[in-house]
Order: C-alpha cells, then structure tokens, then sequence
C-alpha cells in the first residue's frame, strides 16, 4: 500500500529551497498565501493522513507539497509525545503551542534531520521566509490539531497510541538549534 501524497505538489509557486510556500487557511499572520475556507490545505492534509503515513518507514517525494506533509507530519509526532505528559485541554493547548513557537532547525541547519531530503534555502531571505512560514504552519496546526487531540477534556486514545511510532525512522523534527 502506498503512502498518501499531498494534493499541492503542482509545480510552480513560490519556493524556499526546495520546499513549497503552500497556501494555507489561517487567521495567523505569517508568509502563507491565504487558501480557500472551503477547500483542504496542507495543514488538513497533514492531520488526516498523520494516522495512515506514520505506519511507513520511506516516502516517496513527488513535489513540494509531500515535503510540506513530511515535515507536518513529523511535528505532529512531536505534539503527541508532548501531549503524552499533559493531562488537560488548557495545558495541552499551552504546552504545544509553546512547541510551535519555540526555536526549532530549518533545512541546512546541523539539527535538521531531513537534511537529505530538503535543499539549504539559497540565501539568508529565503531562509527567513521558511523559518517564518514553517512557525505559522506549526501554529496553525496545533490550533487545528488540538481540537482533535482532546476529548473531553483528556487526550484521545486513539491518537495517544500513534505517540511512540516513528515516521521514516525518525524521532522529531527538533525544536532547539
């Protein structure tokens, strides 16, 4: 069974090395053109796919969108490790989005873990443009991602039981330089 690549992975658009600046529906200031309400954007495919990609160990790149997914993808996992020790909405809500916010490596940096997988953004504008764009996907996504993490209240089981899995071998996108 193959994995589920992302829908935007068209080429053109605007690039940050080789990952796509992919529109996303956002209240949250940041680079991200703005996409369509009525549509799914990256940040829906991400948690939607979370539960069926994790399960595999490589992934096949078809476009700058499945870059996008991966790298989701991978800060997801490292949401619920960190919501495995919150008891509470309110504290998982702080506790990621602290996480989202938090300083974190981008392709090229000696923390990245993708680095094979991603280009160095080509000068120092483009990787401005990436950390920036990466932190509004990363809170966008606790925002949303959240909402269906906790249930009454509590994590869900059924999402807390992909916390220990590893996507492509890999424990975290990381979230200190």
């Amino acid at each position: 069974m193959p994995a589920y690549h992302s829908a935007f992975n068209a080429p053109g658009g605007r690039m940050a090395g080789n990952m796509g600046i992919i529109p996303i529906k956002s209240k949250i200031r940041g680079p991200a053109p703005p996409a369509p309400e009525d549509q799914e954007d990256v940040i829906d495919e991400a948690i939607d796919f979370f539960r069926a990609n994790c399960l595999f160990r490589n992934f096949e790149i078809k476009g700058p969108g499945d870059r996008t997914l991966i790298y989701l993808t991978l800060f997801i996992q490292e949401c619920l490790q960190k919501a495995a020790k919150t008891a509470t909405l309110a504290d998982g809500q702080r506790q990621l989005m602290t996480l989202a916010v938090s300083n974190f490596p981008i392709p090229g940096d000696a923390g990245f873990p993708l680095n094979t997988m991603f280009e160095k953004p080509a000068n120092r504008a483009d990787a401005d443009l990436l950390r920036a764009y990466l932190t509004q996907c990363r809170q966008e996504l606790v925002t949303r991602f959240t909402q269906r993490l906790y249930e009454q209240d509590k994590p869900s089981k059924w999402w807390m039981s992909f916390s220990k899995r590893k996507f492509m071998n890999i424990a975290s996108v990381g979230t200190t330089m």
